[in-house]
């Protein structure tokens, strides 16, 4: 299982750039009009914080599932593992916008952003912590190719506090970039939005998951 936290947190340091996108905007504009540094860094710690809550929430509904899977089912908890492997080809892929997949996976959780959204403009404007929190938290469902795959390896971890402590390991992964981006923004944009950088995260993702499928297949076969 340590080699799992390990992997889940190295998976949100691949996927950083992919994560600015999609919510490093987003904490920057709920910052910027904010006057004061500690202020604003409050809130952006508060909101990150919220947003990886909310992952080893559904971290720990998903480990649990698999749990209940592999006990009353019968699957295999390694054949999980295959899929987990899978799931990070596909997820290097989509980083390197090689083949988008994984878009279809997002388009189905949209179904439960839709109920979930309209929620967000309780916590708006965002001029205290708590509501960075609540905002964040919310914010953490929200529909995410880079969190359903890694959510594969909360699948397969066999309880619902392994799930959690997995996704809270992706979150923790992918606070660097966020804090970064949120403080420094033009540099990180620079450097995350370069075609090749991304692209070397996208293989290296890509040749993790190889090694996930062969190791799994190995013990399965």
């Amino acid at each position: 299982m340590t080699l799992d936290y390990f992997s889940a947190f190295i998976i949100g340091l691949l996927g950083s750039g992919h994560c600015i996108g999609m919510c490093g905007g987003i904490s920057s504009m709920l910052t910027s009009a904010i006057p004061g540094k500690k202020v604003q860094l409050s809130l952006i710690l508060s909101y990150n914080f919220g947003r990886i809550f909310s992952y080893s929430v559904i971290g720990a509904i998903v480990g649990f599932s698999g749990s209940i899977a592999a006990k009353n089912i019968g699957i295999p908890l390694i054949g999980l593992r295959l899929v987990s492997g899978i799931f990070l080809v596909l997820l290097g892929l989509y980083l390197g916008q090689w083949l988008m997949w994984l878009s279809k996976l997002e388009h189905l959780g949209k179904y439960v952003w839709r109920y979930l959204s309209p929620y967000s403009k309780h916590f708006i404007p965002v001029d205290r912590p708590s509501k960075a929190l609540a905002l964040g938290a919310l914010w953490g469902w929200l529909p995410c190719g880079l969190v359903y795959s890694t959510l594969t390896w909360a699948l397969a971890s066999n309880s619902a506090l392994s799930g959690a402590l997995i996704m809270l390991c992706f979150g923790l992964g992918t606070l660097p970039a966020l804090l970064t981006f949120s403080i420094s923004f033009y540099n990180i944009k620079k450097l995350v939005t370069n075609i090749t950088f991304r692209k070397l995260l996208a293989i290296v993702t890509i040749f993790y998951g190889i090694f996930t499928i062969l190791f799994a297949s190995r013990q399965l076969f």
